[in-house]
C-alpha cells in the first residue's frame, strides 16, 4: 500500500518535469520511467487508473491519440512565457544580488518542464550585470514587512559608498530609527517609505544601502502623516528617489510631449493645450537636481515656466554644470 501512494506521487513528479506539450510519454514510458529511477512496479493497467486519479487532484493531465500517444501535463501555475518574464525580472534587478539571482532562477526552473527549463536558462545572462553586493538585501525587505505587520520601528546603519569603492556607513556609524510605513520600487531599486521622529519628516532610504537591521522594541510613530498617503505620487514626484521641496510647478511643453509628461506624472494632472503647439502641465514636484536633470534630458521642448524661485534654481543648476567647461 505504501508503494501505490509512493508510485501516484512520483508519477505526478514524471509528469510535471519531463512532459508539455512538445514532450508526451505513453503510458508505457512512464512505467519505464517508475521502474528505473525509483525501482517501483508498474503496467499499463495501474498507470490508467493512477492518471484519472492525478486529474482529480487537479493536475491537467491530457492525453494524445493517433500515431504519437501519450499524455503531458497541460496546465501549469506559470506559463513559459510568464516564467521568462520572471527570470528576466530577476536577472535585470540590481537589487538582487548575483548569487540570490542565480538561486533565485533555479527555482523558478522548477516549476516547469526539464525541456522548458533549459530555454529559461538560455536566457539567462546575469555574469556581468550591475548587483548589488548587499546580500542581506532580501532579508532586510522581510525584516521591514515584519516589522510594519508588527507595528514596530526598525534601526540600522545607513551606508554610502567612497572612492575606494566600499560601502561604509553614513554620519559616522550613527544608528537610524525610523518607523516604516510603505516600500516602493524605483529606478530598479527598493525604497523604504518611513517617518523619522527627530526630525518629525518622511524620509525615503534605499533598502540595499542599510545594514545591520533589527525591529525595535517601540511602536511605530507617525501614523498621522500615512493616513491619506498615495505612494504612487509620492514615487511621481520624487525624482531618483532623492529629497527636496515638494513645489507646484509649471511645465510648458511642446505637444509632441504629451506622452512622456503623462507617463512620468500620471493622467491626473492638468493639462492646458495653447494654440502654439504646446501645452502646459501643471505638476507637484520634489524640486531637485534630479528634476532639473530629466528636464535637461528632454531638451529644448520642455521648460519651466514657473513659479520664478525654481526657474532661478535652474539657471543656477545649469550656470554650475557650465562653468564646468569653460576654457
Amino acid at each position: 500500500m505504501a508503494e501505490e501512494k509512493l508510485k501516484i506521487l512520483y508519477l505526478m513528479k514524471i509528469l510535471l518535469e519531463d512532459t508539455d506539450k512538445d514532450h508526451i510519454l505513453s503510458a508505457s514510458g512512464l512505467c519505464d520511467r517508475l521502474q528505473s529511477r525509483y525501482s517501483l512496479d508498474c503496467n499499463r493497467k495501474t498507470i490508467y487508473g493512477d492518471l484519472e486519479r492525478l486529474r482529480t487532484f487537479g493536475i491537467k493531465v491530457e492525453q494524445v491519440k493517433g500515431e504519437r500517444q501519450g499524455y503531458y501535463v497541460s496546465e501549469r501555475e506559470f506559463s513559459l512565457p510568464e516564467l521568462k518574464l520572471l527570470v528576466d525580472a530577476v536577472q535585470s534587478s540590481k537589487f538582487i544580488s548575483k548569487t540570490e539571482s542565480e538561486e533565485l532562477i533555479r527555482k523558478l526552473e522548477k516549476l516547469t518542464s526539464r525541456e522548458n527549463a533549459r530555454k529559461l536558462r538560455r536566457q539567462v545572462f546575469i555574469i556581468n550585470r550591475t548587483k548589488t553586493v548587499n546580500e542581506a538585501a532580501l532579508l532586510s525587505v522581510d525584516l521591514i514587512h515584519e516589522a510594519m505587520s508588527e507595528n514596530r520601528q526598525i534601526r540600522f546603519l545607513y551606508c554610502e559608498w567612497n572612492v575606494k569603492k566600499e560601502l561604509v556607513p553614513r554620519r559616522n556609524g550613527m544608528i537610524y530609527e525610523i518607523s516604516p510605513w510603505a516600500l516602493t520600487w524605483d529606478d530598479e531599486n527598493y525604497y523604504l517609505v518611513g517617518y523619522e521622529a527627530s526630525t518629525d519628516r518622511i524620509k525615503h532610504y534605499r533598502v540595499d544601502k542599510m545594514q545591520n537591521m533589527e525591529i525595535s522594541k517601540k511602536e511605530r510613530a507617525g501614523q498621522e502623516n500615512f493616513q491619506n498617503f498615495d505612494l504612487a505620487a509620492f514615487s511621481r514626484k520624487t525624482f531618483g528617489m532623492f529629497g527636496g521641496q515638494d513645489t507646484n510647478v509649471t511645465l510648458s511643453c511642446e505637444n509632441r510631449l504629451i506622452g512622456v509628461v503623462l507617463d512620468r506624472f500620471g493622467r491626473d494632472i492638468m493639462i492646458v493645450p495653447k494654440a502654439d503647439g504646446t501645452f502646459r502641465a501643471h505638476v507637484v514636484v520634489t524640486v531637485s537636481p534630479q528634476f532639473f536633470g530629466w528636464v535637461t534630458g528632454i531638451g529644448s521642448g520642455m521648460h519651466i515656466a514657473g513659479p520664478q524661485s525654481v526657474q532661478r534654481e535652474y539657471r543656477e543648476y545649469l550656470s554650475e554644470i557650465l562653468a564646468g567647461y569653460e576654457a
